[in-house]
């Protein structure tokens, strides 16, 4: 089986003036296609870090990192953010969405920098809120929404360029319970819809979701188990 995502020996150290700050110290790892996979550790353990270097967004310091059969730990910053906006829906605590854009606009936006017309950019975002079951609420602003809905929205904006892998970085930490089961819902269904998920947090009941479990620490992956029974957990009433 091809590993859709391949980590070898990955590095990254940060220097204050001429110290060395080592925060990676050698990740090797292999995702797959269609795994459902949680990252966790304890603050300071590094997973942010590697977030960053799996999204694209920064560049190890040493290592190889092959993304879909791309090597990306050499590349140029403007070939990252191509990159980027092909192969990875991000999924941020912040939702990042933009509040003078409606819940459409905003879920329609990463197309428009890939030149979409704007009738198929309309047509593909009705579709995705769609699948968040968030189509009766595609003209409200931000603020005319929940925090769920809001979540729902920047799921949405994550699927809407069809990407290999979803990034969800903490994406129950600004939520209630009951709303955190539900977002985690419309996770379960897209990884069931056949996508990689990928989830970042630092909750054990979140992590019970996922089907395998990396924990980091001290800038090394200290486990890395399948969980044989992931559960959805019942929800609170």
């Amino acid at each position: 089986m091809t590993s859709i995502l391949h980590l070898e020996n990955i590095r990254k150290s940060y220097y204050l003036g001429k110290q060395e700050l080592p925060v990676l110290k050698g990740i090797s790892m292999d995702i797959f296609k269609n795994e459902y996979v949680a990252l966790m550790g304890p603050s300071g353990s590094g997973k942010s870090t590697l977030m960053n270097i799996l999204g694209c967004l920064d560049s190890p310091t040493g290592g190889k990192y092959i993304l879909n059969g791309n090597d990306v730990s050499r590349m140029l910053d403007d070939d990252l953010a191509a990159v980027r906006n092909k192969e990875i829906g991000f999924v941020f605590q912040q939702f990042n969405l933009l509040p003078r854009l409606t819940a459409a606009e905003n879920v329609a936006l990463p197309l428009i920098y890939s030149g979409v017309s704007k009738k198929e950019r309309t047509e593909r975002a009705t579709a995705v809120l769609q699948k968040v079951k968030l189509e009766d609420r595609m003209h409200h602003k931000p603020n005319e929404l929940s925090g769920g809905q809001c979540q729902r929205v920047a799921i949405a904006r994550a699927l809407i360029n069809n990407p290999a892998i979803i990034l969800a970085d903490e994406p129950t930490g600004n939520l209630d319970s009951k709303t955190s089961y539900e977002i985690m819902d419309i996770l379960g269904k897209i990884h069931s819809d056949g996508n990689t998920v990928i989830l970042v947090t630092h909750e054990e009941d979140i992590s019970h979701f996922a089907h395998r479990v990396i924990r980091l620490k001290d800038g090394l992956i200290e486990t890395d188990k399948l969980n044989e029974h992931p559960t959805l957990i019942e929800q609170p009433a």
